[in-house]
């Protein structure tokens, strides 16, 4: 899968860990399956537009609230990799 999903899920987890929460209870909030938020935190699966609204709203927040923090944490995985291939320069 692209970089994308796994920033996804990696932010997804963050904000499910924060809540103290397991994948069941995120999970439940949301109308999905376990199994099938392991796999989108795993960035084994690309959430629909239908999903993503139900994890949001899961979570708390906005669907864009949910992919602007996607993209600031993806921002600052590719800065530390260009902060590292620097200082191997």
């Amino acid at each position: 899968m692209s970089e994308l999903c796994t920033s996804f899920g990696d932010t997804l987890r963050q904000l499910r860990e924060a809540k103290r929460w397991s994948q069941e209870v995120l999970a439940e909030n949301a109308s999905l399956n376990r199994s099938y938020v392991g796999e989108i935190e795993r960035g084994k699966a690309v959430p629909s537009l239908i999903t993503l609204e139900k994890l949001a709203q899961a979570l708390g927040l906005s669907m864009s609230e949910l992919v602007a923090q996607c993209e600031r944490a993806q921002h600052a995985k590719l800065a530390r990799s260009i902060d590292l291939a620097s200082i191997a320069c």
